[in-house]
C-alpha cells in the first residue's frame, strides 16, 4: 500500500461513473495511457506532482499489460463526499500471479493511495485509487472532463519523451531547491547548536558556581544551626538552674513572711508583710513558670497518661476560675459528660488553667465559654476556650506563643506577667500529642483551640503480675489501673503456675519478674512453654538488672511508666484489646 495521504475505502461499484477507456496492446498505447493519466489529473484538480505520479503509475501498470499480452484501462470517478479516481486495469496479471511480483504494480503502490486486485470476468483486475478534490466533479465538470478525454491522441514517443524530460527537469529543480533549503536548515541548526552549546557551557559554569555557593551556605547554616541549638540548650540549662536556685530563697522569704505575720506587728507592719508575702508568691509563680518551660523545652516533660474525665476536670477548673471573673462576666462550660480521653491529667489541667486564666484576665464583659467534643475525624478531642474580651491584633497573633511576649492589657495595665504561659501551654500540648492554635479579632474576643489526638483509653484485658516484692506489685497495679480490665497477682513462680493451673480462663498476658527466690522468671517461663495449655501465653519479663538470655520481651523496671508498660504489653499480645 502507498503511504501517501488518507487511504480511500473501496468504491461501491454502483457509484462508479466511467470517464474513459484505453485499450492497451503495444508500447504506443502505454504512451497514450500516460497522456490520459496526466490530463485527467489536471482536469480533476490534482497538483503537478500528483499528476506526474498518476501518469507514471498508469504507464508502469500499462507496461505490465503489454509484457503479458493485451488488456485495457477503464477510468472511473466516484462522487463526493469522497471523490476519487478509480482505474480498473485488466491484463496486467495472469491467473495465479501475485501483484507484488510485478515491478510496475509495486511502483503504482508507492505512487498512488491504494492498489487492489479483484477478480474479473477475464481474469484478475488491478484497481488503482487516487483521491481528488471534492469540487472537481461538481456541476457539469464530469461531462466536461469526459468530453476532454474523448478526443483523439497521437502516440508520439518523441513528444512524450520531451514531456517526460521536462517533468524530470522540474522534479530535479524541485529537488535542488529542497536540497538548498536543507543545506540552509542544516547551517542554521549548526549555528543554533553552537549557541546552545555555548549557553549550556555558560549555564554549567554558573550552576557549578551556584552549587559551590549552596554547599557553602548549607555548611554555614549547619554551623548556625549547631550554634543556635547550643545557645538554646544553654538558655534551657540557665533557666532550669536559675529557677532552681531562685526557688530556695523565695521559699525562705515566704517562710519568714509567714513568721512575721504571726508575730507581734502593728496594722501597718501587718499590711507591709502581706505585700511582701504576695510579691514573694508572685515571684515563686514566675520561677515555677520558668522551670516548667525549661523542662518542656529540654524534651524532659514526663507524660503520665491516665484515664481523664474531661467534664469532671473542667468542672473543677471552673470552680477555681470563677472568682477571677469580673462582675457580669459568665463562665459557660459545654462538655459531653461521657467524654473520656487517655492523657496526662496534670499537664492537661495546666494548659486549660492557663487558657481560662488568660480569658478571665482579658474579658471585661460578656462570657468565657469552654466547649469540648470529638474532632471531625473522630479520633481526637477538641477543647475550645472562647472569650468576648479585648482580642489580639493581627500583628500580634504570630507572637503570642513566643517566649516573654505579653499582649497589651488596657483593662489591667499594672498587671504584668512573664509572657511564658502560652509558650509553655503550646509546648505541653505538643508533648501530649496535640496542638494549640488561636484566632482572634480586636474588641470581639479570642478563641484558643486545643486539639488532642489520643482519646481512647486502651485496655489490656486480664494481666497476671508475678513479683516477690509487694511494693513492686503495688506500683505495677497502679500503672495498670487505667489500662487493664483486671490485674491478678502472684508472689513467685510456683504461685503463678498454680494460679494458672486453677484458672478457668487464662489471662491475656503475664508480667514476670526475673529475679525471684525459688522458681525465678526464666524457670517459670520455661515451665509455661512446656505446658501445652500455656505454651502460647504472652509473657513479658521485667527486672532492674540486665535482661536474661531468653526469647521473650523485656522491660527495665527503672524506666517503667504507665504508657510504656501498656505499650509493651499490647505489643506482646498483638495489639490493644
Amino acid at each position: 500500500m502507498s503511504p501517501r495521504g488518507p487511504v480511500p475505502a473501496p468504491a461501491d461499484p454502483a457509484s462508479l461513473r466511467e470517464l474513459a477507456v484505453v485499450e492497451v496492446v503495444g508500447e504506443s498505447d502505454v504512451v497514450v495511457l500516460r497522456q490520459v493519466g496526466r490530463e485527467v489529473g489536471e482536469l480533476l484538480g490534482l497538483d503537478r506532482q500528483d499528476q506526474v505520479r498518476l501518469a507514471t503509475a498508469l504507464s508502469e501498470v500499462g507496461r505490465e499489460v503489454v509484457a503479458g499480452g493485451r488488456g485495457r484501462a477503464v477510468l472511473h470517478v466516484t462522487p463526493p463526499p469522497r471523490a476519487g479516481l478509480v482505474v480498473h486495469v485488466s491484463g496486467a496479471l495472469r491467473a495465479g500471479q501475485h501483484h507484488a511480483d510485478l515491478t510496475g504494480v509495486a511502483a503504482a503502490e508507492r505512487l498512488l493511495d491504494r492498489v487492489d486486485v479483484q477478480d474479473g470476468p477475464d481474469g484478475p483486475v488491478v484497481v488503482l485509487h487516487k483521491a481528488v478534490p471534492d469540487g472537481a466533479l461538481l456541476g457539469g465538470r464530469f461531462d466536461r472532463v469526459r468530453a476532454a478525454l474523448a478526443r483523439p491522441r497521437s502516440a508520439d514517443a518523441q513528444t512524450e519523451l520531451r514531456v517526460q524530460n521536462a517533468e524530470l527537469v522540474r522534479a530535479l529543480d524541485a529537488l535542488a531547491a529542497r536540497e538548498a533549503d536543507l543545506v540552509r536548515a542544516n547551517e542554521e541548526l549548526e549555528e543554533t547548536n553552537r549557541g546552545v552549546l555555548a549557553m549550556y557551557t555558560q549555564l554549567s559554569d554558573e550552576l557549578e558556581e551556584t552549587n559551590s555557593g549552596v554547599v557553602a551556605l548549607y555548611a554555614e547554616l549547619d554551623e548556625r544551626g549547631r550554634q543556635l541549638a547550643a545557645a538554646n540548650d544553654a538558655k534551657t540549662r540557665f533557666l532550669r538552674s536559675v529557677s532552681h536556685e531562685l526557688r530556695a530563697p523565695v521559699n525562705s522569704i515566704l517562710g519568714l513572711a509567714s513568721l512575721l505575720h504571726d508575730g507581734d506587728l502593728d496594722e501597718d507592719q501587718r499590711v507591709q508583710v502581706g505585700y511582701l508575702d504576695a510579691s514573694a508568691r508572685a515571684l515563686l509563680g514566675m520561677v515555677n513558670e520558668l522551670l516548667d518551660l525549661a523542662r518542656a523545652e529540654s524534651g524532659r516533660q514526663h507524660v503520665h497518661r491516665v484515664r481523664v474525665d474531661l467534664a469532671a476536670l473542667l468542672a473543677e477548673l471552673a470552680g477555681t476560675v470563677r472568682p477571677l471573673l469580673r462582675t457580669g462576666v459568665d463562665l459557660r462550660v459545654d462538655v459531653p459528660p461521657t467524654l473520656v480521653l487517655h492523657t496526662d491529667a496534670e499537664l492537661l489541667e495546666r494548659v486549660l488553667r492557663n487558657l481560662l486564666t488568660n480569658a478571665a484576665k482579658f474579658t471585661e464583659a460578656g462570657a468565657v465559654t469552654v466547649r469540648a467534643g470529638r474532632a471531625d475525624d473522630g479520633h481526637g478531642v477538641v477543647v475550645a476556650v472562647q472569650d468576648t474580651g479585648l482580642g489580639i491584633a493581627p500583628e500580634h497573633l504570630g507572637e503570642v506563643f513566643e517566649e516573654f511576649f505579653q499582649v497589651p492589657n488596657r483593662l489591667q495595665p499594672s498587671v504584668k506577667g512573664t509572657g511564658l504561659g502560652l509558650p509553655y501551654a503550646r509546648r505541653v500540648a505538643e508533648a501530649l500529642g496535640g496542638s494549640l492554635e488561636v484566632v482572634s479579632e480586636v474588641d470581639r474576643g479570642s478563641t484558643f483551640t486545643l486539639t488532642l489526638e489520643r482519646t481512647d483509653v486502651p485496655t489490656l484485658g486480664r494481666v497476671l503480675v508475678v513479683d516477690d516484692e509487694e511494693a513492686s506489685r503495688v506500683v505495677l497495679r497502679g500503672l495498670l489501673a487505667d489500662a487493664a480490665a483486671e490485674v491478678l497477682e502472684a508472689r513467685d513462680g510456683a504461685e503463678a503456675l498454680a494460679t494458672l493451673a486453677a484458672a478457668a480462663a487464662l489471662p491475656d498476658v503475664v508480667l514476670l519478674d526475673v529475679r525471684m527466690p525459688g522458681l525465678d522468671g526464666p524457670a517459670t517461663l520455661a515451665a509455661l512453654r512446656d505446658d501445652p495449655r500455656t505454651a502460647g501465653l504472652p509473657v513479658v519479663l521485667m527486672s532492674s538488672a540486665e535482661a536474661p538470655d531468653v526469647d521473650a520481651p523485656f522491660l527495665d523496671k527503672a524506666e517503667l511508666d504507665a504508657d510504656g508498660l501498656a505499650r509493651a504489653l499490647r505489643a506482646a499480645t498483638g495489639g490493644a484489646r
